[in-house]
């Protein structure tokens, strides 16, 4: 979860400028988290896998959306919500029968990572999906959106959230950070919008 920082100051307008400090904010609020999380591999990805001196084996694939692909000799690969070494140990493991001593080197790269996505709706300047190709908390996914709009409850903001076949809520009150004056609440963490999240701004 992201740390807010006590300095952090956002002077939001209806301009253009306002919209910039929102996004310099965000960042500003990602900077006090320290090293960011590593990417977990979503639906919609698209990766290389690469088994050194075996060409053969060498494929691009896209995730399906129920979180796998197929690969030669190993069949069905589960792989949402892992991390590429993750999912490199998977395909090894497979593919031990396949090689009388070792398995070499199995490579995993994310060349394209389209599916980590989420949406922003509600009263803000452009909603829509956006796929920003890396983890930004939810003052940065308004920024993208263009910012709140005139007339936006920004202490009733919602972050829908898909989990096993349902939606959870996350509520947030962003008016006195986006004013520039963070409550203790708003210091205690900016939450990291995880993939099929919907930000909502009423």
């Amino acid at each position: 979860m992201l740390r807010a920082s006590g300095a952090l100051v956002l002077a939001l307008a209806s301009t253009t400028g306002g919209t910039a400090a929102l996004a310099q904010a965000g960042k500003a609020a990602a900077a006090q988290s320290g090293t960011a999380a590593p990417y977990r591999i979503n639906p919609g990805d698209e990766l290389e896998v690469y088994v050194w001196g075996e060409d053969r084996l060498r494929r691009v694939v896209k995730v399906l959306p129920d979180g796998s692909f197929s690969y030669p000799l190993v069949g069905r690969v589960e792989a949402a919500g892992k991390l590429p070494s993750e999912l490199e140990q998977v395909i090894t493991r497979g593919l031990a029968s396949q090689f009388r001593e070792q398995v070499p080197q199995v490579t995993v790269s994310i060349t394209a990572p389209s599916g980590f996505s989420f949406s922003v709706m509600g009263k803000v300047r452009s909603p829509g999906t956006f796929a920003p190709g890396k983890y930004v908390n939810v003052l940065e996914a308004i920024g993208l959106a263009g910012g709140p709009s005139e007339f936006a409850q920004t202490n009733d903001v919602v972050i829908m959230r898909k989990q096993g076949g349902g939606l959870t809520p996350i509520r947030l009150r962003l008016t006195d950070a986006l004013r520039g004056n963070p409550s203790q609440r708003d210091l205690a963490g900016l939450p990291v919008l995880q993939a099929g999240d919907t930000v909502v701004v009423p």
